[in-house]
């Protein structure tokens, strides 16, 4: 079992720990997996911990698996993927997954897509990573936030406790290179933490501070894991302040509405 911990410096008061235990022992997960009574009985948990669910683990429970070979590219994926010099099932899938796409490069054969879900990234999330099958892919839950909800009631039934539910998934950052896991579904808990409108350690009023807290606790859960472990989750322990009773707005509130994004 993983763990590592650090202090969070509290506003106004001392720090205190904050614990990433990864989740062992989990099987290879299939479509109808119990994936939350799984959890709830594999680790010890409290109700103000928050689990951390691997996107890939939760689509395989809820079936969004496809065989590329089910699959065939209309007029438009092959076009697309002629000028960008890529496999024309992968980007019908894109297509089928997708809103709008939102810029390729032909170049280097990108291709970033604005998922049904209002997610910003590459090839949709497809992901064909640690599957169990050859020639499979995984597409995104189709509502992550009702699969946090769903989890999170399979843990309290299980376990007699309701800590929150974080989905994640690894993205690629703009102005930044490497990938980071960011949160797509959460059930408990807040995704900001909004800072606007109070004052800093000098008294200044802080006009734009908005603490991206689920994306920061499912970037540390990922500190414990890695795409060889075979561990898709980790429970994050010492956030009391963060976790609620409720389910609350999942990640709904943390989608910039297009009206502010400067970059599209």
């Amino acid at each position: 079992m993983g763990e590592t911990a650090y202090t969070e410096a509290q506003p106004g008061g001392p720090g205190r720990s904050v614990s990433v235990t990864a989740v062992p022992g989990l099987p290879e997960i299939g479509p109808g997996f119990d994936l939350g009574a799984a959890l709830g009985e594999s680790t010890g948990l409290a109700g103000d911990d928050v689990v951390v669910v691997s996107q890939k683990a939760v689509s395989k429970a809820e079936g969004r698996v496809v065989a590329l070979s089910q699959v065939e590219p209309g007029p438009e994926a092959r076009r697309m993927a002629a000028e960008i010099d890529r496999d024309a099932v992968l980007v019908e899938l894109v297509l089928r997954e997708s809103r709008s796409i939102v810029r390729t490069d032909p170049e280097r054969g990108i291709l970033i897509a604005e998922t049904h879900h209002g997610f910003i990234c590459a090839n949709a999330g497809i992901d064909a990573s640690n599957m169990a099958e050859p020639g499979t892919v995984s597409l995104l839950p189709e509502d992550p936030d009702r699969s946090a909800r769903r989890i999170r009631g399979e843990i309290s039934a299980a376990a007699g406790v309701r800590p929150a539910v974080i989905i994640s998934d690894s993205f690629g950052r703009a102005w930044r290179l490497g990938q980071a896991e960011v949160a797509i579904g959460m059930a408990g808990i807040a995704p900001l933490d909004d800072w606007r409108g109070r004052a800093d350690r000098a008294g200044a009023v802080l006009g734009a501070t908005s603490i991206a807290i689920a994306d920061q606790i499912a970037a540390a859960a990922d500190l414990v894991r890695d795409k060889t472990s075979g561990t898709p989750a980790a429970v994050v322990g010492g956030l009391a302040r963060w976790v609620r009773d409720e389910d609350g707005p999942g990640c709904a509130d943390q989608i910039r509405p297009p009206g502010d994004d400067l970059f599209r």
